[in-house]
């Protein structure tokens, strides 16, 4: 029978004083969970951890319309998502606090004021200034439930399941990736709107906070602040929980910050931030990147096939998670994972600069290029998860929320610079963006205009000379003549018809050629970012191996079966007082 808090009165009178819903603050879990609770709590987490990246990434999803409608530069926007990263760095540091006041309550509480601001601030707000400020609110709660998520994850998992368990929670930001598009796509002709996207969103955001609010749990410090290798270690970190002084325990907490800013803790985190910048390039410019980079037949490919390779690109990042997850925990290494993986990073990033300048690769040869790559960054970061919180634990395991806190305000920090770099190195994509509207105004009026637009360009020395005469009646008889021989009536008509159109495309023409000069430099400039990227990959080999782990299979199943020993010979020890605890708690 698992003994949970709801089942215990912490005022000792019986249990009669405690309200009746006091189970929706009260989280705390005094016995290790049953594997099939376990699993319930994960999935929870999970989920939130998906829903939390829907609501994120939305923006990216309607960004053309949010500028539309705020009349935003495409500067202005960028400089939002840098602060919005900043502020995404600091409230991670909030996960610190969960190591002294529980992770499930601040997750609760985040989710819910994620999903509120989502569905009812957002949308509402009247000019872009306004919006950019509550999207940063939005911004701050997300940012500091993500490290208390992965702090809830790291609770429920002993370290031989940990790799398994961070790749289904990595799956975050990659369904909610594909949930932004796929709604997106099936709801944007209903509603035609930007806001339409924040209203579902925020709606399934309340909806996680509700399920959340009734069903997570976490454990008591006294368990979760212990190392937990494998599932038979459950009943000694019961048997110590049910023994420990915490007073000793809240000491070892004590200058929690000074304890985890250390050259392994930051170094990793560092080095993963840096491996991740071509996947927060993919995550935020990858569209742009093909349809302007990239031809299809006569013309560039079509947003519908930069999503389809988009599509590709997360489908294998999300399988290879779970399935290098679960190689990693079944091996019980970690690092040559993440070695195998930095390594194919970098010759797959490789790959799409040698072909970002010829812009004749086809359509499936970008598909196996991206889909290689995004399982090489896989192959490394779920290991890499799970040899960080490993090499946390090792620093102290009630301070795995700092820890994580540490790791989520440089990946954040390090997000914002280069989102603020990318612009200015790839300095085509600014004219790109912002001159994109005209190019969509002059394809809607030469597609209407095609007749008039064909009969002025066959005939350009005429036009010319016609264009000196705005009013028909002075046009000189020999010049009138020869207009209708050459066109006819019924030619002058259609072009005169189409004189404000053909007017107003001339007025387009000085956008249009900033738009060809910054197609034409295009395939350069990305090609200087995907080298930087490659930087990044390349610091990461080094760092990730700041982290602790065995190379070999053999030393780290040795490890583990002199651990399951020494837990066998302490359990010895301490057994008749755990069976006498455990006889009362039944009792």
């Amino acid at each position: 029978m698992t003994v949970g808090v709801a089942s215990i009165d912490p005022s000792g009178s019986g249990g009669s004083s405690t309200p009746v819903f006091s189970h929706l603050w009260r989280r705390q879990l005094d016995r290790y969970p049953e594997s099939r609770q376990r699993y319930g709590y994960l999935t929870v987490v999970v989920l939130s951890a998906i829903v939390l990246s829907y609501v994120a990434y939305v923006p990216g999803g309607v960004s053309p319309l949010i500028l539309a409608h705020f009349k935003m530069s495409f500067k202005y926007y960028l400089y939002a998502q840098v602060i919005f990263g900043a502020v995404g760095a600091f409230a991670s540091l909030i996960g610190s606090y969960a190591d002294r006041v529980g992770r499930a309550n601040i997750v609760v509480a985040g989710v819910g004021l994620c999903g509120l601001f989502q569905l009812a601030v957002v949308p509402a707000m009247p000019n872009k200034f306004s919006f950019v400020l509550a999207s940063g609110v939005v911004g701050f709660f997300e940012g500091a439930v993500l490290v208390c998520l992965a702090a809830v994850v790291r609770d429920f998992t002993p370290q031989l399941k940990r790799a398994t368990a961070m790749g289904f929670f990595t799956l975050g930001p990659v369904v909610g990736s594909l949930v932004v598009s796929l709604v997106a796509n099936h709801t944007l002709s209903t509603w035609h709107s930007w806001q339409g996207q924040y209203y579902i969103s925020g709606t399934t955001g309340l909806v996680m906070f509700v399920i959340a609010l009734f069903t997570l749990r976490e454990l008591s410090p006294g368990i979760r602040d212990q190392l937990m290798v494998s599932i038979r270690d459950r009943a000694l970190v019961e048997a110590r929980a049910n023994g420990m002084d915490m007073s000793a325990l809240a000491a070892s907490t004590e200058k929690p910050w000074k304890q985890m800013i250390r050259w392994d803790v930051v170094g990793m985190s560092l080095g993963i931030a840096l491996f991740l910048m071509v996947y927060y390039a993919a995550v935020g410019f990858f569209p742009i990147f093909l349809t302007t980079t990239f031809k299809s037949g006569s013309g560039f490919l079509s947003t519908t096939q930069a999503n389809g390779i988009d599509t590709w690109f997360w489908a294998f990042d999300a399988a290879v998670l779970i399935l290098v997850g679960l190689l990693s925990d079944r091996l019980r290494v970690r690092k040559p994972f993440m070695v195998i993986g930095g390594v194919g990073a970098i010759g797959a990033t490789i790959a799409l600069e040698v072909v970002t300048g010829t812009a004749t690769t086809s359509y499936y040869t970008l598909v196996l290029i991206c889909s290689i790559m995004a399982s090489f960054l896989a192959l490394a970061y779920a290991p890499w998860m799970a040899t960080f919180t490993e090499t946390v634990e090792h620093r102290n395991p009630a301070l795995v929320g700092t820890g994580l806190a540490v790791w989520g305000y440089v990946v954040r920090i390090v997000v914002a610079v280069s989102a603020l770099m990318v612009p200015i190195v790839v300095s085509s994509v600014t004219p790109i963006v912002n001159s994109a509207p005209a190019a969509e105004q002059a394809q809607a009026l030469v597609t209407k205009n095609a007749k008039a637009i064909a009969i002025y360009e066959a005939h350009p020395a005429l036009f010319a000379q016609l264009q000196h005469f705005p009013n028909p009646a002075s046009i000189p008889p020999t010049l009138a003549g020869q207009a209708l021989r050459e066109v006819g009536v019924s030619g002058l008509a259609t072009v005169s018809k189409s004189a404000p159109a053909l007017k107003q495309l001339a007025g387009l023409e000085p956008q249009l050629a900033v738009l060809q000069k910054a197609i034409k430099e295009n395939p350069a400039k990305w090609q200087h970012w995907w080298w930087v990227c490659v930087a990044g990959e390349v610091a990461f080999l080094p760092l990730c191996l700041l982290g602790r782990g065995r190379w070999s299979p053999k030393r780290a199943r040795h490890d583990a079966e002199e651990h399951d020993r020494l837990v066998q010979a302490e359990m010895a020890k301490l057994s008749s007082p755990a069976e006498s605890l455990r006889g009362r708690l039944a009792g």
